[in-house]
């Protein structure tokens, strides 16, 4: 199982804050496209992303027992 949390607005894309999925192991670029096809999620590949608490890289490995974090870009004055 892996957790996969969203915030601002891809929290609003997927409809709630957290998922989890049933995924052997894979990559964080591979995670962004399956939740892209299948929730539609847009902006991916703009977002910080976390895995375990560390920021993480689109080729780093994402495995069973995982939290990653998709963390879209923040703007403010």
């Amino acid at each position: 199982m892996i957790t996969v949390l969203f915030f601002a607005e891809l929290q609003e894309q997927a409809g709630k804050p957290q998922l989890e999925l049933e995924l052997g192991e894979t990559t964080v670029r591979e995670l962004k496209e399956r939740l892209e096809s299948t929730l539609k999620i847009t902006g991916l590949n703009r977002t910080m992303t976390a895995v375990n608490e560390e920021y993480a890289l689109d080729s780093d490995a994402v495995k069973t027992g995982d939290t990653v974090a998709f963390i879209p870009p923040v703007s403010g004055g």
